[in-house]
């Protein structure tokens, strides 16, 4: 059976801030290497100017089935459509000077198939070792045996998060509270 992964069902479970991403505001982009799309090693810290990471906990062809019960988890359903969302605004924020990628601990060739599949003209990085995620204690679902990032956006300004955003509901729609913040606060 194949799953719409575009679609959001109605009725989903809304999550809650439970604080876990507190402690983010001001603090510097992890020195750590992470593995992107197109095959290279990445620096984040080496990336001047703002940066856009949005965090997502799993993505992948419909034809996998998404693990059980994964709607009831309150913000796991959505990455597909929040993908789509920064692709279709994706000239918006080159306009706004800003470079934006994705990130979950899904493994580069699980996340390059998908990149390719929904046509992003951005990469997405993978954070499949959990340095990233570890290093800023970004928040986790624990999924039978898979460790994800819960759903998340920083945004970073010369190496350092200015502003976060969590928890994220509806996923599909969150591109309009990045851009308000990007168009707000532009130099």
């Amino acid at each position: 059976m194949e799953t719409d992964l575009t679609y959001l069902p109605p009725n989903l479970p809304v999550p809650t801030d439970d604080g876990a991403c507190d402690h983010l505001d001001g603090l510097q982009i992890p020195d750590i290497q992470l593995a992107a799309t197109d095959g290279t090693m990445l620096r984040l810290r080496n990336i001047p100017g703002r940066l856009v990471i949005y965090c997502y906990p799993m993505t992948g062809p419909s034809h996998i089935p998404l693990p059980p019960g994964w709607d009831e988890i309150p913000g796991a359903r959505g990455c597909t459509p929040q993908a789509c969302s920064f692709r279709d605004h994706y000239q918006e924020l080159q306009q706004l000077q800003t470079t934006v990628f994705g990130m979950s601990t899904q493994s580069p060739e699980m996340q390059r198939s998908e990149r390719e599949r929904i046509h992003l003209p951005f990469h997405l990085l993978s954070d499949e070792h959990r340095h990233f995620s570890e290093a800023l204690r970004l928040p986790v679902h624990m999924v039978d045996s898979l460790i994800l990032i819960k759903r998340l956006t920083l945004v970073f300004e010369n190496g350092y998060i200015r502003k976060h955003f969590y928890p994220v509901f509806p996923p599909d729609k969150h591109i309009d509270e990045v851009l308000a913040y990007l168009k707000a606060t532009a130099v």
